[in-house]
């Protein structure tokens, strides 16, 4: 495996000790649907080029909107960004097309796989590559193969494909694009244990042969700091903690509420409220 990767073209990474500069950040952000259900409220936060940064929280908390909102896609569901803005390389995209998104590089993984169950998986991964009009789709094919080589002994129906196996495709088909900026939204939904493991050792690879910065909502989030460089925790809307991984693996309320490794005082966490914590947080 180290061999095959050897020969994969990797981007210029940031020198060690030497902080990356954020490729992506949202200041103040806020998010509505219907004109009335106000669902992110002043969200900020950076992504470091080159990096994976992690977002962590409790369902309802904002993480999947988070992700809309970059990639364009809220207004499918009657969504839009009414305060702050969100800026990619330096320049704003919130109300930017999703395809013109797509094509200044950055590729969603929606939550459930979202590949078309009647294609094969190399139709799927193909698909993935719709907006470049470049020559190099078969390089790149083969280069995915190699991440993901049980995806090349499947010729029937993406359907028909495990969920591991689903998710494998879902991110190929995102490398497909060469995107800067992948934004994954809950990869661990319905894997076993045994493919999570699997499944995010492959995601921190494709970070570091190629140097693809990685948004990952997760709600597993011993999995998510075990391959992220820094996350973040939201609660209703909001940003309530941030830190290095180190930072948050070592924080009592993130050990508490999200690691279990509180040891009895586990036992109290049925009792306790949301905004207790988010108390002590802020």
């Amino acid at each position: 495996m180290s061999q095959v990767m050897s020969q994969v073209t990797t981007l210029e990474r940031p020198e060690a000790g030497v902080a990356a500069s954020p490729l992506l950040s949202l200041r103040n952000v806020e998010v509505v649907y219907d004109d009335v259900i106000l669902v992110l409220r002043g969200l900020s936060l950076d992504v470091p080029a080159g990096s994976i940064t992690a977002l962590l929280g409790a369902n309802g908390a904002g993480k999947s909107t988070t992700l809309k909102a970059i990639s364009g896609l809220l207004r499918s569901e009657d969504g839009e960004v009414t305060r702050g803005e969100i800026v990619f390389d330096g320049t704003r995209i919130d109300g930017v097309e999703p395809d013109r998104i797509v094509r200044r590089g950055i590729f969603q993984v929606m939550e459930g796989r979202r590949i078309v169950a009647d294609m094969t998986p190399m139709e799927n991964l193909r698909l993935g590559a719709f907006s470049r009009r470049d020559r190099e789709v078969g390089q790149d094919l083969e280069r995915v193969l190699t991440y993901f080589p049980r995806l090349r002994e499947r010729t029937g129906a993406a359907g028909y494909l495990s969920g591991g196996e689903q998710q494998m495709l879902a991110i190929g088909r995102a490398l497909m694009a060469r995107p800067r900026l992948i934004l994954m939204d809950e990869p661990s939904m319905g894997l076993s244990p045994l493919l999570v493991k699997e499944v995010f050792g492959i995601i921190r690879q494709i970070n570091r042969d190629l140097s693809v910065t990685i948004l990952l909502v997760e709600q597993n989030a011993r999995a998510a700091l075990s391959v992220a460089d820094r996350g973040y925790i939201m609660e209703q809307g909001k940003v309530v903690l941030d830190g290095t991984v180190e930072e948050l693996r070592t924080n009592e309320d993130v050990k508490e509420f999200y690691l279990g490794g509180a040891g009895d005082q586990r036992k109290t966490f049925k009792n306790l409220k949301s905004f207790k914590r988010r108390k002590r947080w802020i």
